[in-house]
Protein backbone atom coordinates (compact mmCIF):
# COMPACT_ATOMS: atom_id res chain seq x y z
CA UNK A 1 0.00 0.00 0.00
CA UNK A 2 1.35 3.40 -0.95
CA UNK A 3 1.42 6.02 1.77
CA UNK A 4 0.44 9.66 1.49
CA UNK A 5 2.52 12.33 3.20
CA UNK A 6 2.29 15.86 4.46
CA UNK A 7 5.55 17.76 3.94
CA UNK A 8 5.88 20.20 6.83
CA UNK A 9 8.26 23.18 6.84
CA UNK A 10 9.28 24.74 10.15
CA UNK A 11 11.15 28.03 9.76
CA UNK A 12 12.61 28.14 13.25
CA UNK A 13 14.95 30.54 15.01
CA UNK A 14 18.03 28.39 14.45
CA UNK A 15 17.30 26.55 11.21
CA UNK A 16 15.02 25.72 8.32
CA UNK A 17 13.47 22.31 8.90
CA UNK A 18 11.55 20.06 6.54
CA UNK A 19 9.84 16.87 7.67
CA UNK A 20 7.45 14.19 6.51
CA UNK A 21 4.36 13.01 8.40
CA UNK A 22 2.46 10.01 7.03
CA UNK A 23 -1.30 9.53 6.74
CA UNK A 24 -1.46 7.90 10.17
CA UNK A 25 -0.07 11.10 11.72
CA UNK A 26 3.33 9.60 12.49
CA UNK A 27 6.62 11.43 12.09
CA UNK A 28 8.76 9.86 9.35
CA UNK A 29 11.89 11.94 8.78
CA UNK A 30 13.37 15.40 9.26
CA UNK A 31 16.22 17.33 7.70
CA UNK A 32 17.39 20.80 8.67
CA UNK A 33 19.86 23.48 7.61
CA UNK A 34 21.05 26.07 10.10
CA UNK A 35 21.38 29.77 9.31
CA UNK A 36 23.62 32.41 10.84
CA UNK A 37 22.56 34.34 13.94
CA UNK A 38 23.37 38.00 13.23
CA UNK A 39 24.04 39.50 16.67
CA UNK A 40 25.78 42.85 16.97
CA UNK A 41 27.46 44.65 19.87
CA UNK A 42 24.11 46.15 20.91
CA UNK A 43 22.59 42.71 21.30
CA UNK A 44 20.36 43.12 18.25
CA UNK A 45 19.37 39.79 16.71
CA UNK A 46 18.72 39.33 13.00
CA UNK A 47 18.65 36.73 10.21
CA UNK A 48 19.49 36.98 6.52
CA UNK A 49 16.24 36.33 4.61
CA UNK A 50 18.12 35.46 1.42
CA UNK A 51 20.10 32.80 3.29
CA UNK A 52 16.84 31.39 4.64
CA UNK A 53 15.31 31.32 1.15
CA UNK A 54 18.35 29.45 -0.16
CA UNK A 55 18.32 27.05 2.78
CA UNK A 56 14.64 26.32 2.08
CA UNK A 57 15.60 24.98 -1.35
CA UNK A 58 18.49 22.96 0.08
CA UNK A 59 16.52 21.34 2.89
CA UNK A 60 13.61 20.34 0.64
CA UNK A 61 15.94 18.72 -1.88
CA UNK A 62 17.84 16.90 0.88
CA UNK A 63 14.67 15.58 2.54
CA UNK A 64 13.18 14.25 -0.67
CA UNK A 65 16.43 12.61 -1.76
CA UNK A 66 17.21 11.06 1.62
CA UNK A 67 13.68 9.76 2.21
CA UNK A 68 13.42 8.11 -1.19
CA UNK A 69 9.63 8.43 -1.12
CA UNK A 70 7.43 8.52 -4.19
CA UNK A 71 7.11 12.29 -4.62
CA UNK A 72 3.68 11.87 -6.19
CA UNK A 73 2.46 10.75 -2.74
CA UNK A 74 2.97 14.19 -1.22
CA UNK A 75 -0.60 15.36 -0.57
CA UNK A 76 0.13 18.85 0.73
CA UNK A 77 2.66 21.22 2.25
CA UNK A 78 2.23 22.83 5.68
CA UNK A 79 4.16 25.80 7.10
CA UNK A 80 5.04 26.85 10.63
CA UNK A 81 7.42 29.52 11.86
CA UNK A 82 9.12 31.46 14.64
CA UNK A 83 6.47 33.96 15.61
CA UNK A 84 7.00 37.74 15.90
CA UNK A 85 10.20 37.81 13.78
CA UNK A 86 9.43 40.31 11.04
CA UNK A 87 10.81 41.52 7.73
CA UNK A 88 9.97 43.65 4.72
CA UNK A 89 10.70 42.93 1.08
CA UNK A 90 10.10 44.41 -2.37
CA UNK A 91 6.75 43.36 -3.79
CA UNK A 92 8.09 43.01 -7.36
CA UNK A 93 11.63 41.70 -6.92
CA UNK A 94 11.30 39.85 -3.62
CA UNK A 95 14.50 41.50 -2.38
CA UNK A 96 14.52 42.08 1.40
CA UNK A 97 15.08 45.68 2.46
CA UNK A 98 17.31 44.53 5.35
CA UNK A 99 17.85 41.61 7.69
CA UNK A 100 14.82 40.23 9.48
CA UNK A 101 14.33 41.48 13.04
CA UNK A 102 14.16 38.36 15.20
CA UNK A 103 11.58 37.93 17.95
CA UNK A 104 14.28 38.10 20.64
CA UNK A 105 15.47 41.52 19.45
CA UNK A 106 14.43 44.66 21.36
CA UNK A 107 15.96 47.23 18.99
CA UNK A 108 12.53 48.90 18.65
CA UNK A 109 12.27 49.79 22.35
CA UNK A 110 12.71 53.55 21.73
CA UNK A 111 9.81 53.51 19.25
CA UNK A 112 7.70 51.66 21.81
CA UNK A 113 8.70 54.15 24.51
CA UNK A 114 7.46 57.04 22.33
CA UNK A 115 4.12 55.30 21.75
CA UNK A 116 3.77 54.61 25.47
CA UNK A 117 4.54 58.22 26.40
CA UNK A 118 1.94 59.36 23.88
CA UNK A 119 -0.68 57.22 25.64
CA UNK A 120 -0.96 54.46 23.05
CA UNK A 121 -0.35 51.44 25.27
CA UNK A 122 -3.97 51.04 26.37
CA UNK A 123 -5.26 51.27 22.79
CA UNK A 124 -2.85 48.53 21.74
CA UNK A 125 -3.94 46.28 24.60
CA UNK A 126 -7.67 46.86 24.09
CA UNK A 127 -7.53 46.17 20.35
CA UNK A 128 -4.81 43.48 20.04
CA UNK A 129 -4.93 41.77 23.46
CA UNK A 130 -1.20 42.37 23.94
CA UNK A 131 0.99 44.50 26.14
CA UNK A 132 2.81 47.17 24.16
CA UNK A 133 6.32 45.79 23.62
CA UNK A 134 9.22 45.76 21.11
CA UNK A 135 8.87 41.97 21.29
CA UNK A 136 6.00 41.95 18.78
CA UNK A 137 6.24 42.42 15.02
CA UNK A 138 4.55 45.82 14.71
CA UNK A 139 7.34 47.67 16.50
CA UNK A 140 9.99 45.73 14.57
CA UNK A 141 8.42 46.76 11.25
CA UNK A 142 8.12 50.34 12.49
CA UNK A 143 11.83 50.28 13.32
CA UNK A 144 12.63 49.12 9.78
CA UNK A 145 10.68 51.99 8.23
CA UNK A 146 12.36 54.52 10.52
CA UNK A 147 15.91 53.24 10.12
CA UNK A 148 16.33 51.77 6.62
CA UNK A 149 16.91 54.40 3.95
CA UNK A 150 13.92 54.77 1.64
CA UNK A 151 11.85 52.04 3.32
CA UNK A 152 9.12 54.37 4.59
CA UNK A 153 8.70 56.02 1.20
CA UNK A 154 8.56 52.68 -0.60
CA UNK A 155 6.02 51.36 1.89
CA UNK A 156 3.85 54.45 1.46
CA UNK A 157 3.79 53.75 -2.29
CA UNK A 158 2.74 50.15 -1.62
CA UNK A 159 5.99 48.73 -2.99
CA UNK A 160 6.84 46.63 0.07
CA UNK A 161 5.43 43.49 1.65
CA UNK A 162 5.48 43.12 5.43
CA UNK A 163 5.34 39.76 7.09
CA UNK A 164 6.42 37.24 9.64
CA UNK A 165 8.59 34.35 8.46
CA UNK A 166 5.67 32.17 7.37
CA UNK A 167 4.73 34.82 4.82
CA UNK A 168 8.30 34.87 3.53
CA UNK A 169 8.36 31.07 3.20
CA UNK A 170 4.99 31.02 1.42
CA UNK A 171 6.10 33.88 -0.86
CA UNK A 172 9.15 31.85 -1.88
CA UNK A 173 7.30 28.55 -2.25
CA UNK A 174 4.80 30.22 -4.59
CA UNK A 175 7.55 32.18 -6.38
CA UNK A 176 6.11 35.54 -5.40
CA UNK A 177 2.48 34.84 -6.23
CA UNK A 178 1.06 34.75 -2.69
CA UNK A 179 1.34 37.16 0.25
CA UNK A 180 -0.68 35.58 3.05
CA UNK A 181 -0.57 34.64 6.71
CA UNK A 182 -2.93 32.90 9.11
CA UNK A 183 -4.78 34.20 12.17
CA UNK A 184 -2.34 32.70 14.68
CA UNK A 185 0.55 34.65 13.15
CA UNK A 186 -1.42 37.82 12.43
CA UNK A 187 -2.40 38.21 16.06
CA UNK A 188 1.27 38.06 17.14
CA UNK A 189 2.11 41.16 15.09
CA UNK A 190 0.40 43.53 17.57
CA UNK A 191 -1.48 45.08 14.67
CA UNK A 192 -4.54 42.84 14.42
CA UNK A 193 -7.85 43.56 16.12
CA UNK A 194 -8.77 40.22 17.74
CA UNK A 195 -12.35 41.34 18.43
CA UNK A 196 -13.33 42.87 15.07
CA UNK A 197 -11.00 40.53 13.11
CA UNK A 198 -9.08 42.92 10.88
CA UNK A 199 -5.82 44.87 10.68
CA UNK A 200 -6.51 47.79 12.99
CA UNK A 201 -6.18 51.21 11.32
CA UNK A 202 -5.48 53.09 14.55
CA UNK A 203 -2.85 50.66 15.80
CA UNK A 204 -1.11 50.54 12.42
CA UNK A 205 -0.89 54.34 12.48
CA UNK A 206 0.73 54.24 15.93
CA UNK A 207 3.60 52.23 14.45
CA UNK A 208 3.68 54.21 11.19
CA UNK A 209 2.72 51.21 9.07
CA UNK A 210 0.53 51.32 5.94
CA UNK A 211 -1.73 48.30 6.30
CA UNK A 212 -1.76 47.81 2.53
CA UNK A 213 1.69 46.24 2.92
CA UNK A 214 0.44 43.59 5.34
CA UNK A 215 -0.50 40.07 4.22
CA UNK A 216 -3.99 38.72 3.65
CA UNK A 217 -5.16 36.93 6.80
CA UNK A 218 -6.61 33.44 6.25
CA UNK A 219 -7.90 30.49 8.25
CA UNK A 220 -5.11 28.25 9.51
CA UNK A 221 -6.38 25.40 7.29
CA UNK A 222 -6.86 27.55 4.19
CA UNK A 223 -5.34 27.04 0.78
CA UNK A 224 -2.24 29.26 0.81
CA UNK A 225 -1.40 28.68 -2.84
CA UNK A 226 0.33 25.82 -4.62
CA UNK A 227 3.98 24.87 -5.03
CA UNK A 228 6.13 22.43 -6.97
CA UNK A 229 8.89 22.90 -4.36
CA UNK A 230 11.14 24.75 -6.80
CA UNK A 231 10.78 22.12 -9.49
CA UNK A 232 11.34 19.11 -7.21
CA UNK A 233 7.78 17.88 -7.89
CA UNK A 234 6.31 17.12 -11.30
CA UNK A 235 2.97 18.65 -10.32
CA UNK A 236 2.13 21.45 -7.85
CA UNK A 237 0.59 20.52 -4.52
CA UNK A 238 -1.47 22.71 -2.18
CA UNK A 239 -0.02 24.60 0.77
CA UNK A 240 -2.91 23.75 3.07
CA UNK A 241 -1.92 24.96 6.54
CA UNK A 242 -0.01 27.77 8.19
CA UNK A 243 0.42 28.28 11.95
CA UNK A 244 2.80 29.98 14.34
CA UNK A 245 5.13 27.40 15.86
CA UNK A 246 3.87 27.56 19.44
CA UNK A 247 0.26 27.44 18.27
CA UNK A 248 1.02 24.42 16.09
CA UNK A 249 2.64 22.65 19.04
CA UNK A 250 -0.43 23.48 21.15
CA UNK A 251 -2.65 21.99 18.46
CA UNK A 252 -0.51 18.84 18.07
CA UNK A 253 -0.95 18.02 21.77
CA UNK A 254 -4.72 17.86 21.37
CA UNK A 255 -5.32 21.00 23.44
CA UNK A 256 -8.56 21.69 21.60
CA UNK A 257 -10.78 22.59 24.54
CA UNK A 258 -10.95 25.32 27.16
CA UNK A 259 -8.58 24.90 30.10
CA UNK A 260 -5.96 22.76 28.35
CA UNK A 261 -2.36 23.99 28.43
CA UNK A 262 1.02 23.53 26.71
CA UNK A 263 4.54 24.84 27.20
CA UNK A 264 6.28 24.89 23.83
CA UNK A 265 10.02 25.03 24.44
CA UNK A 266 12.72 26.05 22.00
CA UNK A 267 15.21 28.90 21.93
CA UNK A 268 12.54 30.71 23.89
CA UNK A 269 9.31 29.22 25.17
CA UNK A 270 5.61 29.87 25.09
CA UNK A 271 3.07 28.99 27.78
CA UNK A 272 -0.43 28.62 26.32
CA UNK A 273 -3.86 28.23 27.90
CA UNK A 274 -6.97 27.51 25.82
CA UNK A 275 -9.75 30.08 26.45
CA UNK A 276 -12.31 28.47 24.18
CA UNK A 277 -14.18 30.57 21.61
CA UNK A 278 -14.30 33.81 23.63
CA UNK A 279 -11.32 36.11 24.27
CA UNK A 280 -10.50 37.46 27.75
CA UNK A 281 -8.26 40.50 28.18
CA UNK A 282 -5.58 39.84 30.76
CA UNK A 283 -4.97 42.21 33.68
CA UNK A 284 -1.84 40.35 34.78
CA UNK A 285 0.57 40.81 31.90
CA UNK A 286 -0.14 37.80 29.67
CA UNK A 287 -1.37 38.27 26.13
CA UNK A 288 -4.61 37.18 24.51
CA UNK A 289 -4.48 35.97 20.93
CA UNK A 290 -6.05 33.58 18.46
CA UNK A 291 -4.73 30.03 18.89
CA UNK A 292 -6.10 29.04 15.49
CA UNK A 293 -9.09 29.61 13.25
CA UNK A 294 -10.42 27.03 10.82
CA UNK A 295 -13.50 26.76 8.66
CA UNK A 296 -15.25 25.09 11.64
CA UNK A 297 -13.99 26.82 14.80
CA UNK A 298 -12.00 29.58 16.44
CA UNK A 299 -9.96 29.13 19.60
CA UNK A 300 -8.49 31.95 21.67
CA UNK A 301 -5.72 31.51 24.20
CA UNK A 302 -3.70 33.19 26.89
CA UNK A 303 -0.11 33.25 25.76
CA UNK A 304 3.07 34.11 27.61
CA UNK A 305 6.53 34.04 26.04
CA UNK A 306 9.96 33.78 27.62
CA UNK A 307 12.92 34.98 25.56
CA UNK A 308 15.38 32.50 27.04
CA UNK A 309 14.75 28.82 27.73
CA UNK A 310 16.71 26.64 25.31
CA UNK A 311 18.88 29.71 24.83
CA UNK A 312 19.83 29.50 28.53
CA UNK A 313 21.18 26.00 27.93
CA UNK A 314 23.00 27.23 24.81
CA UNK A 315 24.54 30.02 26.93
CA UNK A 316 25.80 27.45 29.46
CA UNK A 317 27.50 25.56 26.64
CA UNK A 318 28.77 28.21 24.26
CA UNK A 319 29.27 31.34 26.35
CA UNK A 320 29.80 30.38 29.97
CA UNK A 321 31.39 27.04 28.94
CA UNK A 322 30.04 25.35 32.05
CA UNK A 323 29.12 22.25 30.05
CA UNK A 324 30.65 20.61 27.02
CA UNK A 325 27.31 19.45 25.65
CA UNK A 326 23.74 20.53 26.42
CA UNK A 327 22.94 16.95 27.41
CA UNK A 328 25.41 17.26 30.33
CA UNK A 329 23.11 19.64 32.19
CA UNK A 330 20.72 16.97 33.49
CA UNK A 331 23.33 14.95 35.38
CA UNK A 332 24.99 18.08 36.78
CA UNK A 333 21.65 19.40 38.04
CA UNK A 334 20.90 16.17 39.88
CA UNK A 335 24.42 16.22 41.39
CA UNK A 336 24.21 19.81 42.67
CA UNK A 337 24.24 20.64 46.39
CA UNK A 338 20.57 20.71 47.48
CA UNK A 339 21.36 23.44 50.04
CA UNK A 340 22.58 25.91 47.42
CA UNK A 341 20.17 28.82 46.89
CA UNK A 342 21.45 30.43 43.70
CA UNK A 343 18.87 32.08 41.41
CA UNK A 344 19.79 33.31 37.92
CA UNK A 345 17.58 35.76 36.03
CA UNK A 346 18.27 35.18 32.29
CA UNK A 347 17.26 38.67 31.15
CA UNK A 348 19.95 38.87 28.47
CA UNK A 349 17.74 41.11 26.32
CA UNK A 350 15.24 42.12 28.98
CA UNK A 351 12.52 39.94 30.47
CA UNK A 352 9.09 39.63 28.89
CA UNK A 353 5.77 38.22 30.04
CA UNK A 354 4.33 38.85 32.58
CA UNK A 355 6.86 41.44 33.82
CA UNK A 356 7.68 43.28 30.55
CA UNK A 357 10.96 44.84 31.72
CA UNK A 358 12.94 45.56 28.57
CA UNK A 359 15.57 47.38 30.68
CA UNK A 360 16.41 44.37 32.87
CA UNK A 361 19.78 42.65 32.53
CA UNK A 362 20.84 39.12 33.43
CA UNK A 363 22.33 38.19 36.81
CA UNK A 364 23.06 35.38 39.26
CA UNK A 365 21.68 36.16 42.73
CA UNK A 366 22.31 34.39 46.04
CA UNK A 367 25.60 32.59 45.33
CA UNK A 368 27.79 31.37 48.20
CA UNK A 369 31.46 30.41 48.37
CA UNK A 370 30.43 26.80 47.75
CA UNK A 371 28.46 27.56 44.59
CA UNK A 372 30.18 25.76 41.72
CA UNK A 373 29.62 24.36 38.25
CA UNK A 374 26.81 21.97 39.15
CA UNK A 375 24.95 24.56 41.22
CA UNK A 376 25.15 27.20 38.48
CA UNK A 377 23.95 24.73 35.86
CA UNK A 378 21.05 23.58 38.05
CA UNK A 379 20.08 27.18 38.81
CA UNK A 380 20.12 28.04 35.11
CA UNK A 381 17.77 25.12 34.36
CA UNK A 382 15.48 26.13 37.19
CA UNK A 383 15.30 29.71 35.88
CA UNK A 384 13.53 28.32 32.81
CA UNK A 385 10.82 26.75 34.96
CA UNK A 386 10.49 29.82 37.20
CA UNK A 387 9.66 31.93 34.14
CA UNK A 388 6.97 29.40 33.17
CA UNK A 389 5.55 29.45 36.70
CA UNK A 390 5.22 33.26 36.67
CA UNK A 391 3.22 33.08 33.46
CA UNK A 392 1.04 30.22 34.67
CA UNK A 393 0.23 32.12 37.88
CA UNK A 394 -0.85 35.16 35.84
CA UNK A 395 -3.08 33.00 33.63
CA UNK A 396 -4.68 31.35 36.63
CA UNK A 397 -5.37 34.75 38.19
CA UNK A 398 -7.04 36.09 35.03
CA UNK A 399 -9.04 32.97 34.14
CA UNK A 400 -9.96 31.98 37.68
CA UNK A 401 -9.14 28.35 36.89
CA UNK A 402 -5.87 26.64 37.85
CA UNK A 403 -4.02 24.65 35.21
CA UNK A 404 -4.67 20.96 35.85
CA UNK A 405 -1.97 19.46 33.62
CA UNK A 406 0.62 20.75 31.18
CA UNK A 407 2.08 19.31 27.99
CA UNK A 408 5.73 20.32 27.57
CA UNK A 409 7.33 19.98 24.14
CA UNK A 410 10.55 21.00 22.42
CA UNK A 411 14.26 20.44 23.02
CA UNK A 412 14.42 21.47 26.71
CA UNK A 413 11.58 19.05 27.52
CA UNK A 414 14.03 16.14 27.08
CA UNK A 415 15.81 17.22 30.26
CA UNK A 416 14.45 15.03 33.06
CA UNK A 417 15.52 17.38 35.86
CA UNK A 418 13.81 20.34 34.21
CA UNK A 419 10.59 18.41 33.52
CA UNK A 420 10.38 17.22 37.14
CA UNK A 421 11.09 20.72 38.47
CA UNK A 422 8.35 22.14 36.26
CA UNK A 423 5.87 19.64 37.67
CA UNK A 424 6.94 20.64 41.19
CA UNK A 425 6.50 24.37 40.50
CA UNK A 426 3.20 23.96 38.62
CA UNK A 427 1.98 21.52 41.31
CA UNK A 428 0.36 19.41 38.61
CA UNK A 429 1.31 16.64 36.16
CA UNK A 430 3.72 17.57 33.36
CA UNK A 431 3.42 15.44 30.22
CA UNK A 432 6.30 15.24 27.73
CA UNK A 433 5.39 13.62 24.38
CA UNK A 434 8.10 11.30 23.01
CA UNK A 435 7.84 12.65 19.47
CA UNK A 436 9.87 15.80 18.88
CA UNK A 437 9.12 18.53 16.36
CA UNK A 438 5.62 19.14 17.68
CA UNK A 439 5.36 22.43 15.78
CA UNK A 440 6.01 20.79 12.42
CA UNK A 441 3.74 17.90 13.35
CA UNK A 442 0.97 20.25 14.49
CA UNK A 443 0.75 22.23 11.27
CA UNK A 444 0.92 18.94 9.32
CA UNK A 445 -2.05 17.73 11.38
CA UNK A 446 -3.91 20.91 10.47
CA UNK A 447 -3.25 20.30 6.76
CA UNK A 448 -4.16 16.61 6.99
CA UNK A 449 -7.42 17.38 8.78
CA UNK A 450 -8.35 19.94 6.13
CA UNK A 451 -7.80 17.32 3.41
CA UNK A 452 -9.62 14.55 5.28
CA UNK A 453 -6.47 12.43 5.75
CA UNK A 454 -6.78 12.55 9.56
CA UNK A 455 -9.45 12.81 12.21
CA UNK A 456 -8.81 14.15 15.72
CA UNK A 457 -9.65 10.88 17.45
CA UNK A 458 -7.06 8.98 15.43
CA UNK A 459 -4.40 11.62 16.07
CA UNK A 460 -4.98 11.44 19.83
CA UNK A 461 -4.06 7.74 19.71
CA UNK A 462 -0.73 8.40 18.00
CA UNK A 463 0.91 10.41 20.77
CA UNK A 464 3.06 8.59 23.32
CA UNK A 465 4.29 10.49 26.36
CA UNK A 466 5.95 10.39 29.78
CA UNK A 467 4.27 11.94 32.81
CA UNK A 468 6.06 13.68 35.70
CA UNK A 469 4.12 14.10 38.97
CA UNK A 470 4.78 16.71 41.69
CA UNK A 471 7.18 15.55 44.42
CA UNK A 472 8.29 18.75 46.15
CA UNK A 473 6.74 19.57 49.55
CA UNK A 474 4.54 22.68 49.44
CA UNK A 475 6.68 24.66 51.91
CA UNK A 476 9.78 24.01 49.77
CA UNK A 477 7.87 25.02 46.65
CA UNK A 478 6.84 28.31 48.23
CA UNK A 479 10.40 28.95 49.44
CA UNK A 480 11.74 28.48 45.92
CA UNK A 481 9.13 30.77 44.41
CA UNK A 482 9.86 33.43 47.04
CA UNK A 483 13.58 33.23 46.26
CA UNK A 484 12.89 33.72 42.57
CA UNK A 485 10.73 36.74 43.36
CA UNK A 486 13.56 38.29 45.39
CA UNK A 487 16.01 37.66 42.53
CA UNK A 488 13.68 39.46 40.11
CA UNK A 489 13.36 42.39 42.50
CA UNK A 490 17.16 42.62 42.70
CA UNK A 491 17.50 42.74 38.91
CA UNK A 492 14.67 45.23 38.47
CA UNK A 493 16.09 47.41 41.24
CA UNK A 494 19.45 47.49 39.51
CA UNK A 495 17.80 48.52 36.23
CA UNK A 496 15.98 51.34 38.05
CA UNK A 497 19.28 52.47 39.61
CA UNK A 498 20.91 52.64 36.18
CA UNK A 499 18.22 55.08 35.02
CA UNK A 500 19.06 57.58 37.76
Amino acid sequence: MKHSYILSIDQSTQSTKAMLIDESGRFVMKRDVQHKQLINSKGWVGHDPDEIAQNLRIVLKTLLEDSGIDRDRIAAVAVTNQRESAMAWDRKTGKPVCESVVWQCSRAKELVSRIEKAGGADLVHQRTGQQLSPFFSGAKLGWILENVDGAAERAARGELCFGTMDSWVIWNLTEGRVHKTDYSNATRMQLYNIFDMHWDDDVCRLFGLPKECLPEVCDSDSLFGTTDLFGLLEHPVPIHADMGDSNASFFSNGCYEKGTSTVSSGTGSCVMYNLGDTPILSKSGVTTCIAWKTRDEIRYMFDGVTNYSGAVIAWLEKNARLVEHASDTEALAFAANPDDHTFPVPAFTGIGCPHWRNDATAAFVGMSRLTGQAELVRAALESIAFQYADIAAAMTKDSGVAISQVYVTGGPSKNGYLSQFQSDLFACPVITPFAEERSGIGTAYMAGLSLGLFDRETLSEVMEAKTFLPQMPEDERQRRLHGWKLALQTVFGYADLQKQ
